[in-house]
């Protein structure tokens, strides 16, 4: 299984990471993180902790 996953922007293609979070929240069904790229693009990802 993977460890980390890494995601890229999709409007640039730039790597989504810590310094472009904006807000995590946490549900049963897995953690949510919003990110803000330099471009303008919003990105929200699931992260499931199995």
């Amino acid at each position: 299984m993977l460890d980390q996953l890494t995601a890229a922007c999709e409007g640039c293609d730039r790597p989504l990471d810590g310094d472009q979070l904006m807000l995590t929240m946490r549900t049963d069904a897995g953690t949510r993180r919003a990110y803000e790229c330099g471009c303008g693009a919003v990105t929200v990802t699931v992260v499931r902790e199995d």
